[in-house]
């Protein structure tokens, strides 16, 4: 049977391009037969592929998730996990353990966590990011359980992932900022997969969980300067306002004009940044056209004003 898209292609496309990916650490697991590695909890999710090897991954006492080579998992935030490669001759023995019990996250560095002194059976990277659509929302911030997906060498995440890897350890100008590229192109590759997905995993993500609040949000991210209200974005999705306004707030956290407001704030940013503009017309940009207002809102998502 086919599978549904959540919204039309047009619109994912405008979700996925305006997803901003920042890539807090990259870790390279490394574990040798009969060894198991044990790893903290974090603030973040992280996105784990297997280079090569076979084993399993647990958290707590859910079932095993087994992996092999190009298997990619998805971790939520705060759980604790650990990775399992399995003695050659006596899988039931016991095994060693190495435990990592905190991963700091300095931008652009990368750790290398070994259990065992053998020739690892696993050879993994970790990647701890955030995948944000303005300061509020988080794509994966409801994020109960792992995603589990399973690729092929055609699909070249490993290549992606070992040219991260090479750009951290060069340092050269600009390595972080590649690593990060190359990193979001993974992310993407996997976003693109959860649409088509029988899982319909893609479902738990906070932006798509309900499609017509989705449609209204894609508006929103496509298009963060236009003369938007409530009643116009309640029009989008086809609702009435008070039906809009409790199932955006369900969805998201927070009303609408609060989730517009650190949209256009990013995007005031990002001209800030990059574009030779005046504050007021970038404020008239992103949909401000009170120069004072905008210089409130951008001190309020930022604690400085735009002018620094």
């Amino acid at each position: 049977m086919e599978h549904k898209l959540p919204l039309s292609a047009s619109a994912l496309d405008s979700l996925m391009s305006a997803l901003e990916v920042d890539f807090l650490k990259l870790v390279e697991c490394l574990v040798s037969p009969g060894w198991r590695l044990s790893l903290a909890g974090t603030v973040v999710p992280g996105i784990h592929y297997c280079l090569r090897g076979t084993g399993r991954m647990i958290f707590g006492e859910e079932p095993p998730i087994p992996f092999t080579p190009h298997t990619l998992v998805i971790t939520p935030p705060g759980k604790p996990f650990r990775l399992e490669a399995l003695a050659d001759k006596d899988p039931g023995g016991p095994i060693g353990t190495v435990e990592s019990r905190s991963l700091q996250f300095p931008t652009g560095e990368l750790i290398r966590v070994v259990a065992g002194d053998r020739e690892p059976e696993i050879v993994m990277i970790c990647g701890y990011f955030r995948a944000s659509y303005g300061a509020s929302v988080e794509l994966f911030a409801e994020l109960a359980a792992p995603i589990v997906e399973s690729f092929t060498a055609a699909d070249q995440l490993d290549d992606k992932l070992k040219d991260a890897l090479e750009e951290l350890l060069r340092q050269e100008i600009g390595s972080g900022a590649m690593s990060m590229a190359l990193l979001k192109q993974v992310l993407i590759t996997l976003l693109r997969r959860c649409f088509v997905s029988a899982d319909r995993w893609a479902e738990r993500f906070v932006a798509l969980s309900d499609p017509d609040i989705a449609r209204t949000f894609s508006d929103m991210v496509a298009r963060p300067g236009a003369p938007h209200t409530v009643q116009t974005l309640a029009d989008t999705a086809g609702l009435s306002r008070s039906t809009f306004m409790a199932r955006f707030t369900a969805a998201f956290g927070d009303t609408p004009m609060t989730v517009l407001r650190q949209l256009r704030m990013r995007r005031a940013r990002t001209l800030l940044a990059t574009q030779n503009l005046t504050t007021g017309r970038v404020a008239a940009a992103v949909g401000y056209s009170s120069r004072s207002s905008f210089h409130r809102a951008f001190q309020k998502t930022y604690g400085k004003p735009p002018t620094d």
